[in-house]
């Protein structure tokens, strides 16, 4: 009698170990939408300063400050986000997987990733405009491109837009990094790079090119950046609200000045949520 009431007991312990461990496996990987779970995934850039970086210190940019702003509403400490890098062939997939509750990454709203995903926002309007050296006045105007070496990252498609669209005698260069253009640049070997005002901005920022470059303040585009969440998520308006009082307490206009700053961006005011700049 006594040895079963030692194994009745010992399984006892055993279930609730196994339950015990069951429910804390559950929770490590709960990454809930509203802030319910223990972490949270959130997919950005990795390589682009100002905007979002793998640094060896953490994560920083502009759109890591404000993911980390919506996720602190959504009931996250930072030491509860898994960053997760964000390709821009990737970030349709990611959330339509579910590897990803939102993605911050300069991702531009258009009509067709609308289709695939939803956006909260836009949070910042950004233009396609050029980047010149500090001493350089010839640029002042799309059409001045015409005859200059235009700076283009292999893959992009902003380079060939301006001289499809605005400057159609621009000679346009292939380099493989906007690290390997911004010392084109500097040594003369361009005249200009092109991407996102915002990304150049962010380039420009670093320590080794302040006081280097300049934007040209062009804005041949209007870039209105959204947080693309999965189709039909709820996560849509909780963010909305986030940004909304990021936005209102300051923390917006902060993260600005602490990323591009340094560039002298001359960043339009934060945009209403769902004014889409055409």
């Amino acid at each position: 009698m006594k040895l079963r009431k030692v194994t009745a007991a010992s399984a006892v312990v055993l279930a609730l170990a196994v339950t015990a461990t069951a429910c804390g496996s559950s929770d490590d990987k709960d990454s809930g939408s509203s802030g319910g779970g223990k972490k949270i995934a959130i997919g950005i850039k990795f390589d682009q300063p100002g905007i979002g970086q793998k640094t060896p210190q953490g994560y920083t940019g502009f759109d890591v400050d404000v993911a980390k702003y919506v996720a602190k509403k959504l009931g996250y400490d930072e030491d509860q986000i898994q960053w997760k890098e964000a390709k821009s062939a990737d970030r349709e997939t990611m959330l339509q997987r579910g590897d990803v509750q939102f993605i911050a990454a300069s991702y531009s709203i258009t009509p067709e990733r609308e289709e695939k995903v939803d956006f909260a926002g836009p949070y910042l309007l950004a233009h396609q405009d050029v980047l010149v050296r500090a001493d350089d006045d010839s640029i002042k105007s799309p059409a001045d491109l015409n005859s200059k070496k235009l700076c283009s990252v292999t893959g992009s498609t902003s380079a060939q837009n301006v001289r499809d669209k605005l400057a159609p005698k621009a000679n346009l260069l292939k380099y493989p990094t906007y690290s390997a253009c911004l010392t084109g640049l500097q040594n003369k070997a361009v005249d200009a790079l092109t991407t996102d005002d915002s990304i150049l901005a962010g380039y420009a920022s670093q320590d080794q090119f302040k006081g280097k470059f300049k934007l040209g303040g062009l804005k041949m585009t209007n870039e209105n950046y959204g947080i693309g969440v999965k189709k039909g998520s709820d996560l849509k308006d909780k963010i909305n609200k986030a940004l909304e009082e990021m936005v209102a307490d300051g923390s917006w206009e902060k993260a600005v000045q602490a990323n591009f700053g340094p560039a002298n961006y001359q960043y339009e005011p934060a945009p209403k949520i769902g004014d889409v700049k055409s």
